[in-house]
């Protein structure tokens, strides 16, 4: 889909257009002239320099040591690392600095805000070292429209002959966020600099400064080309050798092991040649086809191939339109067969043997891993139908308790259950509910599912409709086994991380206007599935308040039971509760009466001694 997109439309051209300006016109020493943005339509364009100088040459020569993703920028990503569950997300540290020498400039912070503002949707694009910049840039703009909560936008990359940029745990950590399908990497067949980090990088410093400085001269200069250093035959042939070599340990690898990778790719590549281009995105793929196109290539061809993007570029539409009708000799019987010959064709190796039966292999591999995805959302339709009876039962205890002399509703008669049979089965519901949506999110954080599972209106709906039915009993739970002593309270220590996925799919989803409509009655579940949680807190600071001695502690306390009031309060009027938060004898409606009886009875002491309730005692 991604390849039909960008080959089909103007996308590849324009951004191409863009970095080939900006590089022509760009003062690589001026951090402001090293990008620029540019609105098209309803897209608008962010397209970084090709080229570097020499100082920024030299850092990201000499500093290809892997460092963290900061906090403050890229926090989505370190997600899993903080939790202590994954190594490190790791860059390359000449690459992180090259971007912060354009981030913190504040032209590019501006414009940005403003391309933000103005767009639909936008394109970040880049060649050579500088699309590593304009991959940062785009994971550092997925990071803060995710932290802001702003609404969902549209977001591409677009890059031309990347190195690669960080470890495998990087590639892990944007497969996890959804942010895959955002990163296109264009690679022609045999450019040596997207294959170039899969060898360490201090092998070779100083024939990469070479190479950086006989591209820079032939893109802005070609007339003058000839007098840029250039690397004899011999360290040519070394470093095709090199790569060629670890390209193919890494091939033969039929997946990734449990050892994280220095460098690693991800998103989806796009291999073009003259023939037209074939898109991919598992990484083993990649590398393989890597391998196989390279190895029809020769140590010059793997430097030149690097300044070729335009040309590849100018035919890749034409060929998709071709190639859509015309396949090389006899035409496969099956259409499986007919698209293999077709991406095979298109790769410009299909005559070549041996490489030609590999690449047809790895073709059907990635095909097959392609395919895997919808068969595995097709297979957890079956079993989500098969524990849709686990949640009707959740539903009926729920309308029993809500419906009950005792008048507890829901939340508080899960918490203060006893041994009967309906309890327990209840529980062991809610247990199998937890465990099913677990193994969903596992599945889509490796990758098993497809790139736009999260926005299909199906499972957002399930998996809401599950949050706020489910939630509720989790808390109930967490509070009733007194986690909260040990542990620290629930919203903060002790929520699964699968209502935070799910609570983020709910708010990025299209809003109708339907839904905007007031309530005329209270809903059917409380909006806020954490809002059980809530109240357990603002107990806690009413229960606290009685015996604080300390004003400033005392304070704060006040501070927090007031803030909980006007909150609940916002969602009693706005109808966004449930019956049950409103049941005679429910945890909320004690605590308002609780909160009323200490202010009665603060009042009425205030008045016999006013003096000794002055200032923060009272609310």
């Amino acid at each position: 889909m991604l390849a039909n997109h960008v080959a089909s439309s103007p996308l590849l051209s324009e951004s191409w257009r863009l970095c080939c300006d900006i590089t022509t016109a760009a003062s690589p020493s001026i951090p402001g002239q090293s990008f620029v943005m540019k609105q098209v339509g309803s897209i608008g364009y962010v397209a970084f320099s090709s080229i570097i100088s020499e100082a920024e040459a030299g850092i990201c020569c000499c500093n290809g040591n892997l460092v963290a993703l900061d906090d403050q920028f890229f926090s989505p990503l370190n997600k899993q690392i903080n939790e202590g569950e994954e190594e490190p997300v790791l860059v390359h540290a000449g690459f992180l600095r090259l971007f912060f020498s354009i981030y913190d400039s504040p032209s590019f912070q501006t414009q940005m805000m403003e391309i933000i503002q103005k767009s639909k949707s936008i394109v970040i694009t880049g060649h050579s070292i500088r699309a590593t910049t304009a991959s940062l840039s785009t994971l550092w703009l997925l990071s803060h429209l995710q932290k802001s909560n702003s609404p969902s936008l549209p977001i591409l990359c677009i890059t031309f002959g990347s190195p690669l940029l960080g470890n495998e745990s990087l590639s892990r950590a944007i497969l996890r966020e959804r942010w895959d399908g955002n990163f296109c990497q264009v690679v022609s067949k045999h450019d040596i600099m997207p294959r170039l980090l899969f060898v360490p990088p201090l092998h070779f410093i100083n024939q990469l400064k070479f190479l950086l400085n006989f591209w820079h001269l032939s893109m802005t200069s070609p007339q003058f080309q000839t007098l840029a250093t250039q690397l004899n035959n011999e360290e040519k042939a070394e470093i095709f050798r090199s790569v060629m070599a670890c390209l193919e340990v890494l091939a033969q690898a039929e997946e990734a092991g449990s050892e994280t990778r220095a460098f690693w790719p991800f998103g989806s590549y796009f291999f073009c040649s003259e023939e037209g281009a074939i898109c991919m995105e598992n990484a083993t793929s990649v590398i393989k086809m890597m391998h196989l196109m390279l190895m029809t290539g020769s140590p010059c061809a793997s430097i030149e191939d690097h300044l070729k993007y335009g040309d590849y570029i100018g035919k890749i539409s034409y060929q998709f339109l071709k190639q859509r009708n015309s396949v090389d000799g006899d035409i496969p019987e099956s259409c499986y067969e007919a698209g293999v010959a077709l991406a095979l064709q298109s790769s410009a190796i299909s005559s070549q043997e041996p490489v030609s039966t590999a690449a047809k292999d790895c073709l059907k591999m990635a095909r097959r891993m392609g395919r895997t995805p919808n068969l595995n959302v097709a297979d957890l339709a079956i079993k989500l139908s098969m524990i849709n009876p686990y949640r009707a039962q959740i539903e009926w205890y729920k309308a029993c308790c809500d419906d009950s002399d005792e008048q507890m509703g829901y939340y508080d008669s899960f918490k203060l259950r006893g041994v009967s049979k309906r309890d327990s089965k209840v529980n062991m519901n809610r247990i199998m509910l937890g465990k099913f949506w677990d193994g969903v999110i596992d599945k889509l954080e490796n990758n098993d599912l497809p790139h736009d599972f999260h926005r299909r209106s199906k499972w957002v709906n399930a998996s809401q409709f599950y949050m706020l039915l489910v939630e509720p009993l989790d808390i109930a739970e967490y509070y009733r086994n007194g986690l909260h002593r040990s542990k620290g309270h629930y919203v903060k220590h002790g929520r699964p991380r699968r209502y935070e996925i799910f609570e983020r799919w709910w708010k990025e989803r299209r809003v109708s206007d339907k839904e905007n409509n007031k309530r005329s009655r209270l809903a059917s579940s409380t909006q806020d599935s954490c809002f059980w949680a809530e109240l357990e807190e603002a107990r806690e600071c009413l229960d606290n308040v009685r015996s604080e001695s300390d004003p400033n502690k005392l304070d704060l306390l006040w501070q927090n039971i007031n803030n909980f009031e006007k909150y609940a309060v916002g969602l009693v009027e706005s109808k966004q509760v449930s019956k049950d938060v409103l049941a005679r004898n429910s945890s909320y409606v004690s605590w308002v009466d609780d909160l009323r009886e200490l202010r009665s009875q603060l009042w009425q002491f205030s008045v016999k001694v006013p003096t000794l309730v002055n200032g923060k005692l009272v609310p």
